[in-house]
């Protein structure tokens, strides 16, 4: 039998993934990744033949994507800044959102050497590890209630060549006596109500943990909010992801504890309400 090129095997993955109602660009995705190549190298490769052993992982990999795995989980890790992380399903799998996230704290800080920076509810520690890279200068730390996800981050940091100071706890609990120049986060905000109208990929299969919170969605912002004077002193800023429609709420919760303090809600580059400053 003649071996399949790579075109012709993507052109019948795509078809296979369309007609179990996934996304047909999802086949050219898995296979860059599982091979590590550029759009590019695949471009000047497509009529070259396709190495069996190659198909079957892209078969197996595809049998993945319609039973609703995240392609992320599948692989094992995923980009975020410019860098890699891996990802388990005891971590939440990283956004673009959350890379404007990061975006707009290096900004804003950048220009400052020697700053302390607390990223609260790190998961993969996409957030505290990208801050250190970026900002080599910073004292950054990162907490997690999950030990699963802590460990995850441990080996992120140790892939990317990376200190950073993991504590596990909830929210600010474990580093109460501190005080940081910075403290981010990108917390749990969807609400319960929302359960039923997520992609099945990921109320199934990313840690509910990381997702929910009460109250809305508001509860951990709550929290936290009754937490971080605690950590902060007169300069901090604290930098937080939101929910498209939670930004009123979130400024109302901060500003009963720092009434003093400039609050402003960020839009992403969708136009939607994504972040939250205290200045």
């Amino acid at each position: 039998m003649a071996t399949k090129t790579y075109v012709e095997v993507l052109k019948g993955a795509s078809s296979f993934l369309e007609n179990h109602g996934k996304e047909p660009y999802l086949a050219e995705y898995m296979l860059l990744e599982r091979l590590g190549w550029t759009r590019t190298e695949l471009l000047i490769s497509l009529r070259k033949s396709m190495p069996q052993k190659e198909q079957e992982q892209l078969e197996e990999d595809l049998k993945l994507v319609i039973a609703n795995h995240p392609p992320q989980y599948i692989i094992g890790s995923c980009e975020f800044y410019g860098a890699r992380f891996k990802v388990t399903e005891n971590t939440l799998i990283p956004r673009p959102e959350t890379e404007e996230l990061v975006a707009m704290c290096l900004n804003e800080n950048n220009q400052q050497a020697n700053l302390k920076v607390m990223d609260v509810g790190t998961g993969t520690g996409a957030i505290a590890l990208t801050l250190k890279r970026e900002a080599k200068n910073w004292e950054v730390s990162a907490s997690d209630i999950s030990r699963e996800a802590l460990t995850v981050a441990k080996e992120n940091a140790k892939l990317q060549d990376q200190e950073v100071l993991f504590y596990e706890g909830d929210l600010l609990e474990p580093v109460r006596g501190q005080t940081f120049d910075i403290i981010i986060s990108n917390p749990p905000y969807i609400s319960q109500d929302e359960f039923d109208v997520m992609d099945v990929s990921v109320r199934e299969y990313e840690p509910s943990l990381a997702l929910f919170a009460e109250n809305e969605g508001l509860a951990i912002y709550q929290k936290l909010a009754s937490q971080v004077g605690e950590v902060m002193h007169q300069n901090s800023r604290l930098y937080l992801e939101i929910g498209f429609q939670q930004g009123s709420a979130v400024v109302a919760i901060f500003k009963e504890v720092f009434p003093e303090k400039t609050i402003r809600v960020h839009k992403d580059l969708f136009g939607q309400d994504r972040m939250v400053s205290v200045h």
